[in-house]
């Protein structure tokens, strides 16, 4: 470990800055000259200045967010040239050689300066945003495809799930071409550190069935076999080429760029390779920040073989440093000749081997993570590149060929702009009566069959999405009218067996999509089928179902994919302790302060059927358009009687409730606000509880209002927005709910944390006792389970009149 008063500046020990200034001067890293290209009509030579300077610019945006910028209480920029560095060959021949204007790239978090310094070069960045990353209006510490000025195709911060996303956009791309006879489109792309393999929800996207058969992913992992900390200790390579390999995927591996392969085939060669394939990764780093005096004595080690001994004796030290140095993934005429070995059949993994830093002073240092190079540093890494610190923002001269590469690759990517689309005018509501007795549950699947019956054209945009729980989830009627959608079509064996209810028929028309049992797959992908709005102005109403205590499992892709502009709609049900029998296991508390403190998302958790139906159909106009936003909503098994609800019969207090049901919540006590003695607050599947409580108080000789809340967070929304805190819906609906002239005590009512109400104490300053689930459950029949977390009639009953004094 090193200590902290010994180190310069950039976070790396003085000692270790002499080594690193004498591998800058001594083998002076840089590209190797290339070829000419067979996806280019460039020399080698033009390709590897271009990479030198994508190296340089990266290297120099970060740079200048450091040592270039004053920082309130010198509070460190940070960004990662080193781990920019190792993918300046990776992506420089991927951009300039590969891709076509339909492709769409996934660029690793910690490379994002690569992005834009090639974006720059290709004329779709300012030069003013070059200095400007990771402050306020300028570049995004990660790729961000919401919020950095230029083209950026998925977001990536957090670490696996930006892998993942291509896999999720084709598919989702594919849908759509199914559907609405999209052109076919080109390749998604995902360039991932190895240090993100260790993230699950990569496995668990790999191995989902329908994945292998989409040709058109192709991740380029950056093995450069360093993570944030450490040098990763295992020599894995042969284990994550299995593992892809067992999943139906193409393995490519671009291991040695042709410096060493000419090494190779010279006698003693075939010694090298092997010592160099089983050479720990440790002591492979270590001979990379040796001295090249030193690197044939680490290198042969003791005993060596005489044949490798004179192999190596014959080259110079300079010419040795620079040949352990040439690995594939930084060798454009390798990765080039790799990327058109790609088989379209079927999904492709690349490991390119590379180094971290490559090229910088800092290449191969175990803690060259968050490294900064020096000022002299970054002057000797200019004159490499053929520019200053100076004026470190130059592009290539008119007339160079470089120039006309640039110019060349900019055409060639250049896209025609996404229509923008006003979303799915879904109707207000819905002609058909729901039953008396029935779970928002069970009103769900019902929903989403009438609504295909009533407005086929918008419907044909719902896509479901479940893993493996749709026909506890109530979808099998919908499933039943529109099927199972797969890249091809299956035979359904059991499709004439007269006791099987739910048909399960298979093709590439269905729109119910069955993923295996993985939340992380399920939420990224409705993110993905979210955003087909702003990718191919096509929208999408996706509308995933998981059990409700395991959306926490699914929150960070699911946040993230509407960070990234998905929009979705998700669907946790059953919700909380109301699923008695389950238990423990199976309950729910905190989901509703997820609803609620999620940014950009309307959380519903309605009672009754009617209100489900005029918020889903709510959610769903708000989705796949400008400006959309995504939905929870928070469903029960349990039966509710709907007269409780007490719809009004005349069309404009029908109209009005719907109004104040979308608004976030709505009186039911048929006595007015000024008569209330107390107000009992609740939502979902403790209405009922709320409306007996207020029977029984009644008898006693106390009013209670009742109101039930269908949106906490729009409720919430309102009283920011009333308090000048952010913008937000109209505000009357906290007057209408709990009028100023007539306070009274609250009793909030919730199957789920009672702190996620609490913040209705503020409308009006009501004393207010929080009833709901703090403890993990037992399996019960529902009384027994509602009386164990105190929020059974009873207890309101006694809360209520607490709150009296009574």
């Amino acid at each position: 470990m090193q200590n902290p008063d010994r180190q310069g500046p950039s976070g790396v020990d003085e000692e270790d800055r002499q080594f690193e200034t004498s591998v800058q001067r001594h083998p002076a890293p840089s590209v190797n000259e290339r070829p000419l290209s067979a996806a280019s009509s460039f020399s080698g030579s033009t390709l590897d200045a271009v990479a030198q300077r994508v190296l340089w610019l990266s290297t120099a945006i970060i740079d200048a967010a450091n040592r270039g910028r004053e920082t309130a209480g010198g509070i460190k920029v940070g960004g990662h040239q080193s781990s920019s560095a190792s993918m300046v060959g990776i992506m420089t021949a991927l951009w300039f050689a590969e891709l076509g204007s339909k492709d769409r790239v996934s660029v690793k978090p910690h490379a994002s300066p690569v992005l834009h310094a090639i974006n720059y070069l290709l004329g779709d960045l300012d030069e003013e945003y070059l200095p400007t990353l990771r402050s306020k209006g300028g570049l995004q510490s990660y790729p961000s495809r919401s919020k950095d000025p230029d083209t950026v195709d998925f977001s990536t911060g957090s670490v696996g799930i930006g892998a993942t996303a291509p896999v999720w956009a084709a598919l989702s791309r594919r849908y759509l071409q199914d559907h609405f006879q999209l052109p076919e489109g080109g390749r998604f792309y995902s360039l991932l550190g190895d240090a993100e393999m260790d993230e699950g929800a990569v496995w668990e996207a790999i191995i989902d069935p329908e994945v292998r058969q989409l040709g058109d992913v192709v991740w380029i992992v950056d093995l450069n076999r360093q993570s944030l900390d450490r040098v990763i200790p295992d020599v894995q390579i042969q284990r994550l080429q299995g593992m892809f390999a067992a999943a139906d995927w193409q393995v490519l591996t671009c291991t040695w760029g042709r410096r060493l392969q000419r090494l190779f085939s010279q006698p003693g060669g075939e010694l090298l390779r092997r010592r160099l394939e089983e050479m720990p990764n440790q002591e492979y780093q270590r001979l990379l920040r040796s001295h090249p005096d030193e690197a044939a004595a680490r290198l042969l080690g003791d005993g060596p073989d005489p044949q490798l001994a004179e192999l190596v004796s014959s080259l110079e030290p300079r010419d040795l440093a620079e040949a352990l140095r040439d690995l594939g993934g930084h060798d454009i005429q390798e990765l080039l000749a790799t990327y058109q070995k790609i088989d379209d059949t079927r999904p492709t993994v690349i490991f390119a081997y590379t180094i971290k830093g490559r090229g910088l002073a800092t290449e191969g240092h175990p803690s060259n993570h968050a490294a900064q190079l020096t000022e002299e540093q970054m002057r000797e890494l200019a004159a490499l590149s053929g520019t200053n610190l100076d004026s470190p923002w130059g592009r290539f001269p008119e007339g160079t060929e470089e120039a006309a590469l640039c110019s060349e690759t900019a055409g060639r990517l250049s896209r025609t702009p996404v229509p923008q689309t006003s979303g799915i005018p879904v109707p207000k509501e819905l002609k058909w009566k729901h039953k008396q007795l029935t779970s928002t549950q069970a009103t769900l699947g019902r929903l989403l069959s009438d609504l295909k019956r009533a407005d086929p054209a918008n419907a044909r945009r719902i896509v479901t999405v479940s893993p493996d729980v749709a026909s506890s989830t109530n979808l099998g009627g919908w499933i039943n009218k529109t099927g199972v959608w797969s890249l091809s079509e299956r035979r359904d064996w059991f499709s004439d067996d007269d006791e099987t209810v739910l048909h399960w028929q298979e093709n590439p028309h269905g729109q119910h999509i069955e993923l295996g049992i993985s939340e992380v797959n399920l939420v990224s992908l409705i993110g993905e089928l979210g955003a087909t709005w702003s990718r191919w102005g096509e929208p999408l109403a996706p509308i995933g179902v998981l059990y409700d205590p395991f959306v926490p499992r699914a929150l960070e892709p699911w946040m993230f994919g509407t960070y990234a502009g998905g929009q979705s709609i998700l669907v946790g049900t059953p919700s909380g302790v109301s699923l008695a029998p389950e238990g423990g296991a199976h309950q729910s508390m905190n989901t509703p302060s997820i609803g609620i403190s999620t940014p950009g998302l309307d959380y519903w958790e309605p009672a009754f059927a009617q209100d489900l139906e005029w918020s889903l159909l709510e959610a769903i106009s708000h989705l796949g358009r400008p400006g959309g936003r995504s939905a929870y909503f928070r469903l029960s098994t349990r039966p509710v009687e709907q007269s409780l609800a007490a719809l009004p019969e005349d069309p404009a207090l029908w109209e009005r409730r719907r109004r104040q049901a979308l608004a976030g919540g709505y009186r039911i006590s048929t006595h007015s606000a000024e008569e209330d003695h107390v107000v009992l607050v609740g939502a979902g599947a403790v209405m009922p509880n709320l409306c007996e409580a207020a029977e029984t108080l009644d008898t006693h000789g106390v009013k209670a209002g009742i109101v039930n809340v269908t949106s906490p967070s729009r409720l919430f929304q309102a009283m920011r927005a009333r308090d000048s805190l952010e913008p937000g819906p109209g505000t009357a609906i906290l007057e209408q709910l709990f009028p100023t002239a007539h306070p009274a005590p609250l009793i909030t009512v919730l199957d789920g944390h009672p702190h996620a109400l609490s913040f209705l104490a503020g409308v009006r300053g009501d004393r207010t006792r929080m009833l709901g689930v703090t403890e993990y459950g037992q399996s019960s029949s529902l009384p027994e389970a509602h009386a164990l977390h105190g929020i059974d009639a009873g207890t309101i009953t006694s809360a209520a009149l607490d709150s009296l004094g009574r």
